[in-house]
């Protein structure tokens, strides 16, 4: 049975973030909300754009942090600690450098790999990583140094193609994780045009 009660996209806030390689994990909620007509709404107490969702038996909270990502943990810990959701009820969408941009992983637990919003939710939840994660692929600039301008900005037009076709098969893939469990749909999610041979 599947445990998620909250799945939230980390972001940082502002029309100049919105449609940079950083917010990539919002743009999954965004789709996923209107792919069941569901409306985010403002809610100053979970520092974010939130909702809800019914998949099947399930009720499914949506959250977008309007905070920025260093700190998105403060809103996913405040719905987490609100609605008494478990570290391992949650699905945190993120952008993930390790993957080409088309590439879509979904995994239970592991470290923040460097991520400062991965890093400050871990922290929230009292260092707790068994939270779900949905890996989209960004790509890397090939140098550290150029990292944090890199995740800043927007990606080239074919980048954010692949992008948002895999955030497409991944909103497509999300009643097969409620109803199927998270083994077939890695299967699905997992199986893509793109190849990669980064890490999983």
């Amino acid at each position: 049975m599947m445990k998620i009660k909250l799945i939230a996209g980390l972001s940082n806030p502002g029309p100049e973030y919105t449609f940079t390689r950083h917010n990539a994990g919002s743009w999954y909620v965004k789709l996923l909300a209107e792919s069941y007509q569901e409306r985010l709404k403002s809610e100053s107490k979970f520092y974010g754009y939130t909702g809800q969702l019914t998949i099947g038996n399930y009720n499914i909270r949506l959250l977008i942090p309007n905070i920025f990502m260093n700190f998105n943990g403060t809103a996913v810990a405040s719905m987490a600690t609100f609605y008494q959701i478990e570290p391992e009820e949650i699905l945190v969408a993120h952008d993930e450098l390790d993957l080409l941009p088309g590439i879509t992983r979904l995994k239970l637990g592991g470290g923040h790999g460097g991520h400062n919003g991965l890093k400050h939710i871990i922290s929230c939840l009292k260092n707790n990583q068994q939270f779900y994660r949905l890996r989209i692929g960004i790509g890397h600039p090939g140098e550290k140094s150029k990292v944090s301008n890199f995740v800043l900005s927007k990606p080239t037009f074919i980048d954010y193609q692949l992008m948002t076709n895999a955030i497409k098969k991944a909103v497509d893939c999300t009643e097969t994780l409620f109803f199927h469990g998270i083994i077939k749909t890695m299967n699905r999610l997992h199986t893509t045009i793109q190849s990669s041979n980064t890490k999983f």
